[in-house]
């Protein structure tokens, strides 16, 4: 039995090792996808913007949340202010949306305190 288990640590490090080789030489290991900066809107107490990760995919929006910040809301819009969509998430966790059209956006994640967070992207065809 202990052997089986010291066999599979093994070889999950064997299986890591290249991974972590690519993104220590900068490798773009989320092929297609491109990231969205996420920036402060208003925010009254310790940034939390480097825990909201974003990215686009054509029309798929991926975001995931890498610590918890509780339940957050995340509204989409176009860049003239018309809805999209929303939901709300808890976190840590990750969320994925579908952009119907191509055009400019905005992602808003509004934290349980208040705190406000977005992203300007653009999806194309």
């Amino acid at each position: 039995m202990h052997k089986n288990i010291l066999k599979i640590i093994v070889m999950l490090v064997s299986l890591m090792s290249p991974a972590l080789c690519l993104q220590s030489k900068g490798a773009n290991l989320t092929d297609g996808y491109s990231h969205i900066n996420v920036k402060e809107s208003h925010v009254q107490e310790a940034p939390k913007g480097s825990s909201i990760q974003a990215s686009i995919s054509g029309h798929t929006l991926m975001v995931s949340f890498t610590e918890n910040l509780g339940q957050v809301a995340v509204e989409i819009t176009t860049a003239t202010g018309m809805p999209v969509d929303s939901s709300a998430t808890l976190t840590p966790n990750g969320i994925q949306f579908h952009i119907p059209l191509a055009g400019d956006y905005i992602v808003t994640f509004t934290l349980p305190n208040g705190d406000e967070y977005y992203g300007e992207f653009t999806v194309t065809d």
